[in-house]
C-alpha cells in the first residue's frame, strides 16, 4: 500500500486493527465467531468468500470451505478441525503455530484489503496489470482516443493496438489473445509488428491515427477495422498501417500534434520540429497498396523544417534540446511546442515563431541553449592511489587494516545512498495539456503546474503533491493530473483541488479521455478507466453494487511454498546435502525460496561487496554456485524455472517457480538492507524478494543479525531496521527479462521511518523471515543443553529462547507465526560429524541454539478469519524441520513447507459484472441521465457570409443557470461554389481543421451559467503557392467566380460525460475579384497576437446579415455510455 492509500484509509476509519495477543494452538469451541471484514488498498483490489476455486494440476486438493464442522460431527473431527483452523487456517495437515504479540499495531498490522477500493471510484479495467515479465518488447507506453469512434488506441514497444469500447464487457472469442499476459484484458485488435510507438494523435475527421515511431517514422492507421477483436477462430488479424513515411531521418519521433489547420507537426531530438501539409497526405492517402513507396516520397518531399525558417543570420532562438511534447491550442490558432525546461509559442495558420520563453516565463536565450545533462547520482568513486613511504607511526594489525577497509567502503555506501536518495533533481516539464478556459497547464518533475495564458504569460503556480507530474487532460470545468506516484487528482480550471486517489501501484504515464471515461496507462501497462463524474455519488453505489456481487467474481487458489534457510559457513554443499534439504519439492511444491548466510566472509570481500553495491552492482562467483547447484536439485529447466535472486555480500536469496505457475508468477522485486558496520556493510542485514503469485505480493526476506549470546537488542534493532527501510526495487520493463530477473538495486540506506509511514513490507499479502536471527538460549549451560537435546526435552529448551521471549513481549516480529520447535538446536556443530558428538566440543563451547529460524505473516487479522478478497491469503505451516544429517557447515539446514489459500478476482466476469450494473441497474441509470446533462445554449445564427474582411461575431449563449458550458468549434468539410451555382463534394479537413482563409477566435472555451460567449469569425487572405482540392492542385486565387463554403459544428459538452449537443453553421465567403497575391510580411517573434475572447450578458453590436438568436441546426450526439431507455 503506499504512504497516500494509507492515509486515505486513516481519514476512512479513523483506528486500528484490534491489537492481537498470543494465541493458544487449542482455544475452545465457542470462541470461534464470524471474520471481520477488512478493505483494500492494494494495486488490484479483490472481493470476500470463495466461491469458485481453480485447481491446477500442481496444486492438492483442500477443503472448500474453512468453516465449522458438522453438529453430528465426533469430537476427534472437531478437534482435528480446532487444529487446522487455529495451528494454521489452510486446510488439514496445518500445524500449531506461535504468533508474537503486537501484530495489530501501527506498521504490524497487516494490510487491508476489499472487492471495491473504498477510497477511490471503481474503475472500469480495460486492461489489468500484466505481470513484467510478459511484457518484455511489449509495453504500452501512449494512449489516445476517439471519443466519437469509441476506440481507444495504445502505442506499444510492438506496434500498436487499439479497444472497441463497446467490446470491453465481452469475452475473448475462441483461443483467445496471441500474447501472454493480455488473458484477463477486454478484447483489442493489434497492427502488424511495428517499430516502438512514442506519441500519437487523432484524426477523428478522416478516421485516421496518427502514431510517431522510434525509427522515426510517422504511420498512419484506419480506425474503419474490417473486423472486431476476434471471431470463432480466435484473434482478429493484424491490420497494416494505410501510410507510413521517414519523418526524422536518424532520430525517433518525440511528440506529434494535428493543428488547428489540419497540418501535422512532428518534433524530435536536437530541437527539430517539421511540418506536414494535410494536401500531400491527403494525395498519398489515395495511393493503392502497390503505390506506397511513391506515396511516402510525396509526403517526405513536402516537409517544412521549422527550425530551419526560425533561423535568421546562423542564429535560432529555439533550444536545441529534445521535443518532448507538442500541444494544438485550438482556441487560437497556435502551436506549443515543449522541452525540458523551455516553450517554443508558433502560430498554426503561418507557421511564424512567437515567443521561446523559460519555465520562470521569461525570455533567457542563453539558458535555454544550455544543454540538460542528467543528474548523476555518483559523484565520487573509491579510488586507490599510491601514496609515498611516510615514517610508520606503529604497527597496523591485520585486523585494524581490515577495519578501515571496511569503514571507508561503508562510508561510501552511505554516501552514494544519500545522494541517490536525496538529492534533488532539476526543474523539467513533463506534461502539457489545454484546459476549456483557453489556459494552458504544464507540470514539473517537483510536482508544481503552471498555468499560462494563451499568450506564454504564466498567470499561476500550484502544487497539490510532491510526486512528478507525468500527463494532463482537461475537459470541461475539469482537469486530470497523473503522477509517478500511481495517484490521479481532479481539479477545476481555476486550479483548486477536487478529488484524488491512488489510480495505480506505479506512475501514470498517460492519460485520454471518452466514451464519459478517462483512461489511465499505468507504467506496467494496465489501463483503466475512470467515470468523468467522479467524485459523486456515482461512485458509492457502483462500489456498492459491485461488493454485493464478489462471490461471482472470487476465485481460490491454492499453493504449496517450500522455504530453506542456512548458514553455510563459506562452504559449499554437497549434492547429497542439497537433495536432503530441498528434494522434497519434486513432489507437490509450486514454490521455492531459499536464503543462505555467510556465502563468503572476510574484510576484503565486504569491501568489495560494499563497493559493488555503491556502483548498483551485486553477485558473486560464489553466489552464483549456489544458484545453479540448487537448481539442478530443482531439476531446473524442466520442473523449476528460477524468478529472482539477490546478493549482498555473503546473504543470498534465490526463488524457484514450477513450470506450470508461470503465467501466475512474476513482477518479482528485490531489496538489500545492511546492518552491519553503521548499518553499511552486508556482513549482517537482510536482502529479499518481492513475487507477485495470483495478483498477490508475497515478500521473502532473508536475514543474518547481529551476533553473541548478549546482542539481544541489537538482534531486534536489526529486525526493526530491515523491516522498515527495505524499499524493492522497480526495474524498467524493458529491461526485464523472460524467464530470470537477475536484479540490481542500491542498498536502503535510509533512516527509520516514523510509525505513521507503512513500509513496503507491511502493505505486502504474505511476509516470510528467514535466516540465521542468532537468537539464543538463556540461562542454561553447555551440558544442560546438550543433555536437554538428547532426551529430546524441546519444550523445556524452548522456554530459555531469546526469539520466543522477545515475540512473548512484544518487542521483535511482531505478529508473525513460527511453527512448532520438535528438531534439535540446529547450531553450533563441528562439520562432517553426526549426532549429539557434532555439537560445538572446542574451547568456547558455544551453548547449542536455534539460530536458524522461518517465520511468517499472512493476510489474517485473527486466526479464525477465512480466505477470501478481504483475507486474500490464509498460510499454515505443513512442516518445519531441521536436516541434521547434513554436516557441510556448522549451521543445520532448515525447511518449512507451506500450505496458502489465496483469493484472486477473475477480472473477466468482474468487468461483466460492471456492465451490466452501467446498462441495467435503474438507479445507476437514473444517475447517468442526471449526470450526462449537456447544458442548454443557444448561438445567433446558422449562416453567416463573410465579405470585405470584415469580423462577424457569432454569440453563443448558455441558458443553463446551474452549470459552465464547454464548446468547441470544429469544421467539417470545404465545398466550393461553381460558376453555375452548384457546389462541389463537401471535402472533409483533417481532424476538423479550417481552411487557411479562416480565422475562428475563439473556438474553444467554457461559458458561466446565464452568460454568452462572443467568437470572432473572419476571413484572411492567406496565400499559398498551392492547394489541393479533390487530390488536384489549385491555384485558387486564380480563380474569379469561386465562393468558398464550410461547415461549422459548435459542440456543446458538460463537464461529466463526453455527450455532445451540435449546433451547426453555414459559413460562406463571396470571392472578390482576384489580385496578385501580395508579398508575405514575417510577423516579429516578440509580437503575440491579442486574443479575441470576451464574455458579456449584454448584447452588443452584431455584424451578422442575419440577427436574432436562433436554435438552428443543432444535434444531439450522444456519448456511448449512454442507458437504455
Amino acid at each position: 500500500m503506499d504512504p497516500d492509500d494509507e492515509a486515505a484509509r486513516r481519514d476512512l476509519f479513523g483506528q486500528h486493527l484490534p491489537h492481537v495477543a498470543v494465541e493458544p494452538a487449542f482455544p475452545p469451541a465457542h470462541t470461534r465467531h464470524a471474520a471481520p471484514r477488512g478493505h483494500s488498498f492494494g494495486d488490484d483490489p479483490t472481493a470476500s468468500s470463495p466461491a469458485l476455486r481453480h485447481e491446477p494440476a500442481r496444486c492438492a486438493t483442500f477443503p472448500q470451505r474453512h468453516g465449522e464442522p458438522a453438529a453430528h460431527a465426533p469430537a476427534a473431527s472437531y478437534a482435528a478441525w480446532a487444529l487446522s483452523e487455529y495451528g494454521g487456517g489452510a486446510g488439514g495437515g496445518a500445524l500449531p503455530e506461535f504468533i508474537g504479540v503486537g501484530g495489530g499495531e501501527g506498521i504490524f498490522r497487516v494490510p487491508l484489503r476489499a472487492a471495491t477500493h473504498p477510497a477511490r471510484p471503481p474503475p472500469l479495467e480495460v486492461r489489468p496489470h500484466p505481470l513484467r515479465e510478459t511484457q518484455v518488447g511489449a509495453f504500452l507506453r501512449t494512449l489516445a482516443c476517439d471519443a466519437r469512434g469509441r476506440q481507444l488506441w495504445a502505442g506499444a514497444e510492438s506496434g500498436v493496438r487499439v479497444w472497441a469500447l463497446g467490446e470491453v464487457f465481452s469475452a475473448w472469442p475462441g483461443a483467445g489473445p496471441r500474447r501472454r499476459g493480455d488473458e484477463e484484458s477486454a478484447p483489442f485488435r493489434e497492427s502488424v509488428p511495428a517499430p516502438p510507438a512514442l506519441c500519437a494523435a487523432v484524426d477523428g475527421a478522416n478516421r485516421i491515427v496518427w502514431t510517431g515511431h522510434r525509427d522515426g517514422r510517422i504511420r498512419a492507421w484506419r480506425m474503419d477495422l474490417a473486423a472486431p477483436a476476434g471471431d470463432r477462430a480466435g484473434s482478429a488479424p493484424m491490420f497494416m498501417e494505410a501510410l507510413s513515411w521517414q519523418a526524422h531521418a536518424r532520430t525517433p519521433v518525440l511528440a506529434i500534434v494535428v493543428t488547428s489547420y489540419g497540418e501535422i507537426w512532428s518534433g524530435s531530438e536536437g530541437g527539430i520540429i517539421k511540418a506536414w501539409p494535410w494536401g500531400a497526405i491527403a494525395k498519398s492517402l489515395t495511393f493503392t497498396s502497390g503505390e506506397k513507396h511513391m506515396a511516402s516520397l510525396l509526403v517526405e518531399k513536402a516537409y517544412i523544417d521549422l527550425r530551419n525558417n526560425a533561423t535568421v543570420g546562423n542564429v535560432c532562438s529555439l533550444p536545441a534540446a529534445d521535443v518532448k511534447h507538442m500541444l494544438a491550442d485550438h482556441c487560437r490558432a497556435k502551436v506549443w511546442s515543449v522541452t525540458s525546461t523551455a516553450f517554443a509559442l508558433w502560430d498554426a495558420r503561418t507557421r511564424d515563431l512567437l515567443k521561446v520563453f523559460g519555465i520562470d516565463g521569461q525570455v533567457d536565450l542563453a539558458r535555454l541553449e544550455a544543454p540538460v545533462m542528467p543528474e548523476k547520482f555518483i559523484e565520487e568513486e573509491i579510488k586507490v592511489k599510491p601514496t609515498k613511504k611516510e615514517k610508520p607511526q606503529g604497527s597496523f594489525t591485520f585486523f585494524q587494516k581490515s577495519r578501515n577497509a571496511l569503514m571507508g567502503a561503508a562510508d561510501a555506501v552511505r554516501r552514494v545512498a544519500t545522494k541517490g536518495t536525496f538529492v534533488e533533481d532539476n526543474r523539467r516539464t513533463e506534461a502539457v495539456a489545454h484546459a476549456m478556459n483557453g489556459t494552458i497547464w504544464s507540470g514539473c518533475t517537483d510536482g508544481s503546474i503552471i498555468v499560462w495564458d494563451g499568450n506564454g504569460n504564466r498567470l499561476q503556480e500550484l502544487q497539490h503533491h510532491s510526486s512528478s507530474v507525468q500527463c494532463i487532460k482537461a475537459l470541461g470545468e475539469r482537469v486530470w493530473v497523473g503522477y509517478a506516484s500511481g495517484i490521479i487528482q481532479v481539479m477545476d480550471v481555476e486550479g483548486n483541488l477536487l478529488a484524488g486517489w491512488t489510480a495505480h501501484s506505479c506512475p501514470v504515464i498517460n492519460m485520454a479521455i471518452g466514451d464519459s471515461y478517462i483512461f489511465s496507462l499505468a507504467h506496467h501497462g494496465g489501463i483503466r478507466g475512470w467515470p468523468l463524474s467522479s467524485p459523486s455519488p456515482l461512485d458509492d453505489i457502483l462500489r456498492y453494487e459491485l461488493a454485493s456481487r464478489e462471490l461471482s467474481y472470487t476465485r481460490l487458489e491454492n499453493l504449496k511454498i517450500l522455504v530453506g534457510t542456512w548458514n553455510v559457513a563459506q562452504g559449499k554443499a554437497s549434492p547429497e546435502a542439497l537433495r536432503s534439504w530441498l528434494g522434497g519439492a519434486f513432489y507437490d511444491i509450486g514454490l521455492v525460496v531459499v536464503g543462505l548466510q555467510e556465502v563468503e566472509m572476510g574484510a576484503g570481500v565486504l569491501a568489495m561487496a560494499a563497493a559493488k553495491e555503491s556502483v548498483g552492482l551485486e553477485g558473486s562467483a560464489n553466489g552464483q554456485w549456489w544458484i545453479d547447484n540448487i537448481g539442478k536439485t530443482l531439476d531446473e529447466g524442466i520442473s523449476f524455472h528460477r524468478v529472482g535472486s539477490r546478493q549482498l555480500a555473503g546473504l543470498l536469496i534465490a526463488a524457484w517457480a514450477r513450470n506450470d505457475l508461470k503465467p501466475h508468477v512474476g513482477d518479482v522485486d528485490a531489496a538489500a538492507v545492511p546492518c552491519g558496520f553503521g548499518r553499511a556493510i552486508g556482513n549482517k542485514g537482510g536482502v529479499g524478494l518481492r513475487i507477485r503469485v495470483f495478483d498477490r505480493r508475497i515478500c521473502f526476506v532473508n536475514n543474518h543479525f547481529a551476533a553473541h549470546q548478549e546482542n539481544v537488542s541489537r538482534r531486534n534493532a536489526d529486525f526493526d531496521h530491515i523491516y522498515r527501510t527495505m524499499t524493492f526495487n522497480k526495474p524498467h520493463g524493458s529491461t526485464a527479462s523472460t524467464t530470470s530477473v537477475q536484479l540490481h538495486k542500491t542498498v536502503s540506506a535510509n533512516e527509520n521511518q516514523a510509525d505513521d509511514d507503512r513500509p513496503e513490507l507491511a502493505e505486502a499479502d504474505m511476509v516470510v523471515f528467514l535466516g540465521d536471527f542468532n537468537y539464543r538460549l538463556d540461562g542454561i549451560t553447555y551440558d544442560e543443553a546438550r543433555d536437554m537435546v538428547s532426551q529430546r526435552s524441546f519444550d523445556w529448551l524452548r522456554e530459555r529462547d531469546q526469539l520466543r521471549a522477545e515475540m512473548k513481549a512484544g518487542n521483535v516480529f511482531q505478529g508473525m507465526r513460527e511453527g512448532p520447535i520438535r528438531f534439535p538446536p540446529t547450531y553450533k556443530f563441528q562439520r562432517h560429524l553426526l549426532g549429539l558428538s557434532g555439537y560445538d566440543s572446542g574451547e568456547k563451547k558455544r551453548i547449542p541454539a536455534w539460530c536458524d529460524r522461518i517465520l511468517y505473516r499472512d493476510s489474517r487479522p485473527v486466526s479464525i478469519a477465512e480466505c477470501s478478497l478481504e483475507c486474500p491469503i490464509v498460510a499454515a505451516i505443513t512442516a518445519y524441520e531441521a536436516c541434521m544429517d547434513v554436516t557441510d557447515s556448522d549451521h543445520k539446514p532448515v525447511r518449512c513447507t507451506f500450505s496458502a489459500d489465496i483469493a484472486r478476482v477473475d477480472e473477466l466476469i468482474r468487468r461483466q459484472e460492471f456492465g451490466k450494473i452501467i446498462q441495467s441497474n435503474e438507479k445507476v441509470c437514473s444517475l447517468l441521465q442526471e449526470l450526462h446533462i449537456v447544458p442548454d445554449t443557444i448561438i445567433s445564427t446558422n449562416n453567416i457570409i463573410l465579405e470585405n474582411q470584415d469580423d462577424v461575431i457569432l454569440r453563443i449563449t448558455n441558458n443553463c443557470e446551474t452549470s459552465k458550458a464547454a464548446f468547441e468549434i470544429l469544421c467539417e468539410g470545404q465545398s466550393i461554389r461553381k460558376q453555375d451555382g452548384t457546389k462541389s463534394e463537401l471535402l472533409l479537413r483533417p481532424s476538423f481543421g479550417f481552411p487557411l482563409w479562416l480565422e475562428v477566435q475563439p473556438s474553444v472555451g467554457l461559458i458561466e451559467p446565464g452568460e454568452t460567449m462572443e467568437v470572432a469569425v473572419h476571413h484572411e487572405d492567406f496565400f499559398t503557392e498551392e492547394e489541393f482540392v479533390d487530390g488536384v492542385q489549385q491555384n485558387w486565387w486564380c480563380e474569379a467566380t469561386r465562393d468558398m463554403e464550410v461547415v461549422l459544428s459548435v459542440n456543446v459538452t458538460g463537464s461529466t460525460s463526453t455527450k455532445t449537443i451540435t449546433h451547426r453553421i453555414n459559413v460562406r465567403h463571396c470571392c472578390p475579384v482576384p489580385t496578385a497575391p501580395p508579398p508575405v510580411n514575417p510577423r516579429s517573434i516578440t509580437d503575440a497576437p491579442s486574443d479575441a475572447v470576451s464574455s458579456s450578458k449584454n448584447n452588443q453590436s452584431n455584424h451578422l446579415q442575419r440577427s436574432d438568436f436562433a436554435n438552428f441546426g443543432s444535434s444531439e450526439v450522444h456519448d456511448l455510455c449512454v442507458m437504455p431507455k
